[in-house]
């Protein structure tokens, strides 16, 4: 089982050097790099051998695993892909996958009732409908948002593995008030997507505070070994308890929020709450409630609001009202 484990942590590993046109890859620096990755998840020196890389190539070649890499050497010694779009991870999923994944599905769906799978909510469905959509050719039944251009999502996999494994990070980060990038010592907690958007939290010391990177202002990402991990054992559920998105601020910033939902949108409201701490103070006699959460107020509240535009009204606190009623004139400005 664990050759078959390290035998595709090679095969990934040469495909994402491969996949990188911006420099020339001999032998050497394919088993370089398959040593690295087989360290980095396994925690200890696996030694990879020329002929064990060379095998992984020819394997990656034939149509033994369905991958048919278009694989060739250019001035005898330098290894790349024929097609610089190539990746094994984009190749379809042959009939033998569709039937395993396909079992797979039902099995899980025998379970979805208990306790142990009540957070993985529409994932089931989900895997089925990509079942169904890839065996039938047909449009896929369940339409998920997404982004497809968002820069960032290629660093998803290694900041996973960094903070599965416990390991710091040095980030090239540029945020957009930076004129340019600079680099940071990262110690990684936690991953968190919010608005379609992914953010990396974590902390750069262990007397600093916790610090939130977006993920695609992020221009390159490598290990470091050499410095110890800052383990706080981070809870993101509590970190977050009292905020909307990202933006964290202390907590003395918690505030009850008072807001009045018209009629038309009051029904959204109750079956899809704002944030897990609403509650319904009052109904009133024309169809509106009013509902209080108990939340810091920060940006991603703000904008959550003004998209309700004339649907929602800040009750209290005066604070948030009148930030409210600004935004909400110097927008009606723009069409005057």
């Amino acid at each position: 089982m664990a050759t078959n484990k390290n035998a595709l942590i090679r095969y990934r590993t040469i495909d994402k050097c491969l996949q990188n046109n911006n420099r020339e890859w001999t032998l050497d620096d394919l088993i370089d790099a398959c040593s690295d990755a087989l360290y980095e998840y396994e925690g200890r020196d696996v030694n990879v051998s020329k002929r064990t890389v060379q095998m992984d190539i020819q394997i990656m070649r034939s149509d033994k695993l369905g991958y048919n890499a278009p694989i060739v050497v250019h001035d005898k010694r330098f290894y790349k892909y024929e097609d610089p779009e190539f990746s094994i991870t984009d190749i379809p999923l042959n009939e033998n996958d569709m039937n395993v994944l396909t079992e797979t599905v039902e099995m899980l769906k025998q379970f979805k009732d208990f306790s142990l799978f009540s957070e993985l909510g529409g994932i089931i469905q989900r895997l089925e409908d990509k079942v169904y959509t890839e065996k039938t050719k047909q449009s896929a039944i369940i339409h998920l948002d997404k982004n497809e251009n968002l820069k960032g999502l290629e660093h998803l996999d290694i900041l996973y593995q960094a903070i599965l494994k416990k390991i710091v990070l040095r980030i090239t980060y540029k945020s957009f008030k930076a004129r340019k990038a600079s680099e940071v010592v990262f110690h990684p907690f936690i991953l968190k997507e919010f608005n379609n958007r992914w953010f990396l939290v974590g902390k750069t010391s262990a007397t600093k505070s916790i610090v939130t990177f977006a993920l695609d202002r992020i221009e390159k990402v490598d290990y470091d070994l050499n410095i110890p991990y800052l383990d706080i054992n981070f809870n993101g559920e509590d970190y977050y308890k009292n905020t909307i998105g990202v933006t964290v601020l202390p907590e003395e910033s918690v505030q009850e929020i008072y807001l009045k939902v018209d009629r038309s949108n009051a029904p959204y409201v109750l079956t899809k709450p704002l944030h897990h701490t609403q509650e319904t103070v009052e109904k009133l006699n024309d169809g509106s409630i009013i509902i209080k959460l108990d939340v810091h107020i920060n940006y991603e509240l703000e904008r959550l609001i003004l998209g309700f535009g004339e649907c929602i009204e800040v009750i209290k606190p005066r604070l948030l009202r009148k930030r409210i009623k600004t935004n909400l004139q110097n927008a009606v400005k723009l069409y005057q």
